[in-house]
């Protein structure tokens, strides 16, 4: 007979597609893995599993199951949450993500604050790209997210959390110069811009309708720390979330300033499924992270006119 364990261990293998880091991921031994594996292929009288020398990948029956048996993996945890839901308070086990230029900044006062208000908690973050924090909030590997919207994914619920002002980082000596209108920078600057996976990435580029010079590898940065760095360097210039600017600019030979209106922002949610029995409990959850978010990030003074 199938059991929920056979989903769990072939679910894993699926997702790493490495007999070893499944093992790992399952905290089992690799040899226990693939006898599970090979029992479940077994009990289906079909391979699941192409087995290579370095990665494995999924037969056709195997891609098709894999599907399946997240649905099922997912449903039987959305059991488990209703009893949850059932106790009011958030309790048990949450994996929590949040894109790569928000975690640093907000996920260490969130977390203590979480932790505060919420002692039974089990908290489990995670951060990434938006694509990725999607995948595993539709695979029920992720119980919510926070990332900018609009996401527009069926089967997910969005719940504005803030709206975060996008600013200017020049090398020091552009202190004193006009703003440059969207779109336009000084002769000879470039835009410095986070490496192709980053929403932040498009959104920098909306604001400045593409008109830049962005090819070059070396002006495309892995952090927002780095584009900092290389503003101060004098390669070019770049655009930062509001709540990245104290961490990212103290001490370097940067200039900081709030753009001209209308001014570049994007709108930061929390993400969740809509099946989840825990939507109340996200709520109170993205409740928290809200008043952290305003407790922490007061806008600076607006530039002169």
């Amino acid at each position: 007979m199938i059991t929920l364990k056979h989903l769990r261990y072939f679910t894993a293998l699926a997702q790493h597609r490495h007999f070893q880091r499944a093992a790992e991921a399952c905290a089992i031994s690799q040899p226990a893995l693939s006898l599970q594996i090979k029992e479940l292929e077994t009990l289906l009288g079909a391979p699941l599993v192409e087995r290579g020398s370095r990665r494995i990948g999924l037969t056709a029956l195997g891609e098709v199951f894999e599907k399946r048996a997240r649905r099922i993996l997912l449903e039987v945890s959305e059991l488990s949450d209703l009893a949850r839901a059932a106790q009011g308070r958030m309790q048990g086990t949450l994996h929590l993500g949040m894109i790569s230029t928000v975690a640093p900044y907000l996920f260490p006062p969130v977390i203590r604050r979480i932790l505060e208000e919420m002692p039974g908690l089990d908290l489990r973050p995670r951060e990434t790209t938006t694509d990725k924090l999607i995948d595993e909030l539709t695979a029920g590997r992720l119980d919510a997210a926070v990332m900018a919207l609009p996401v527009s994914e069926p089967g997910l619920e969005e719940h504005f959390l803030f709206e975060e002002e996008f600013h200017l980082v020049r090398p020091a000596h552009y202190a004193g110069d006009p703003l440059p209108f969207p779109g336009l920078l000084p002769p000879g600057m470039r835009l410095l811009l986070l490496e192709e996976g980053h929403c932040f990435r498009e959104q920098a580029l909306g604001y400045c309708s593409m008109k830049n010079d962005v090819a070059p590898d070396m002006l495309e940065g892995t952090s927002l720390a780095t584009l900092v760095q290389m503003v101060e360097a004098g390669i070019g210039v770049t655009l930062i979330p509001a709540m990245a600017v104290a961490r990212e600019t103290a001490g370097s030979g940067v200039s900081v300033t709030r753009l001209s209106p209308p001014r570049p922002v994007r709108r930061i949610g929390m993400v969740w499924r809509a099946s989840t029995p825990l939507s109340q409990q996200f709520g109170e959850i993205a409740a928290l992270i809200r008043a952290e978010h305003d407790r922490l990030l007061p806008l600076p003074p607006a530039p002169a006119a």
